[in-house]
């Protein structure tokens, strides 16, 4: 008797792809801290060098972004769009990446959590506004011109997120089915790209990954071993956890090499490592055979991709 996971498992990849995945997408307004210099000043900062200003491009920084709050404005977006691809796949559409359904909530609980962080740091750096503006003023000289800066910063920095439809207009059915038709078959296509995209992103992390452990495990600098961190292993850990989380099933070879890697390290804490040589010279070996399948992988896709391409 056939079941249902027996179904999904015979479904091509792409067709499991869409059918347990949503798109989301983050987007961001975000202050510029650079202007082009007007034809004037481009002119003026030209006769310095001797040159004809039509032929220089130069801009002013406005404000000084290593500031201590600025940058931890800076650090919030850098750890949504981080936990944003973590999470999630690509999608050949820019913007926009894949996300199981089952974790929408989630992914739209933390992505809030991300905007009341911003608006909160955003409000610290606004109290020290004056300072910056005031910085720049001494810096920028004659440049300094004040109607390049907002009243205020509240509102100049935002995450947004939506989750786009990737599916045919089901509108279209009734105005114009060859469109409609055309439009699924365009929506197919992107998910078999999808799934190659998929690929290729875990191919070359694990691969990234493996190399570095293999070079951490292996040989020695002044007669000692190499110096390994514990995120030389946790990272590894946190590959496995997304790719099972992530993974569509639909690469064979890259599904076996991922496990023997998972298998290479697993029950292995990194002081083990440090402590005991053999261990890493048998788990350095071990890296070394998946690092080199790996490296074929990566030869042969461009082989794989044509021969998956629609015609």
């Amino acid at each position: 008797m056939t079941t249902m996971l027996d179904e999904q498992r015979t479904q091509p990849a792409q067709e499991r792809l869409r059918a347990s995945m949503a798109a989301a997408r983050l987007s961001f307004t975000w202050l510029g801290v650079r202007k082009s210099l007007n034809a004037q000043q481009r002119d003026q900062a030209a006769d310095s060098f001797g040159a004809e200003g039509k032929f220089v491009s130069a801009a002013k920084k406005m404000l000084d972004t290593n500031h201590p709050k600025f940058k931890e404005v800076t650090a919030i977006r850098g750890r949504a769009i981080s936990y944003w691809k973590g999470v999630s796949l690509p999608f050949p559409e820019a913007g926009i990446r894949l996300i199981r359904q089952d974790m929408i909530n989630e992914f739209d609980n933390q992505i809030d959590r991300f905007r009341q962080e911003l608006n909160e740091a955003v409000l610290e750096l606004d109290q020290h506004y004056d300072e910056l503006r005031s910085a720049a003023r001494d810096r920028l000289g004659d440049l300094f011109d004040s109607s390049d800066y907002p009243p205020t910063l509240a509102g100049a920095f935002a995450i947004e997120k939506d989750y786009p439809s990737v599916e045919a207009p089901s509108y279209l059915r009734q105005i114009n089915p060859e469109l409609y038709e055309a439009e699924c078959r365009r929506m197919q296509a992107r998910f078999e790209e999808a799934v190659e995209l998929a690929e290729q992103a875990f191919t070359e992390e694990l691969a990234k990954l493996v190399e570095h452990v293999t070079e951490r495990l292996s040989g020695q600098v002044d007669g000692k071993p190499k110096v390994f961190r514990d995120s030389v292993v946790t990272n590894l850990d946190e590959f496995f956890t997304r790719f099972r989380q992530l993974n569509v099933r639909s690469n064979e070879q890259l599904d076996e090499l991922v496990e023997q890697a998972q298998d290479a390290v697993r029950g292995i804490e990194p002081q083990q490592l440090r402590d005991d040589q053999t261990l890493r010279q048998r788990v350095a070996g071990q890296m070394s055979a998946v690092q080199a399948n790996l490296d074929q992988l990566l030869i042969d896709r461009p082989r794989r991709n044509i021969l998956r391409r629609p015609r």
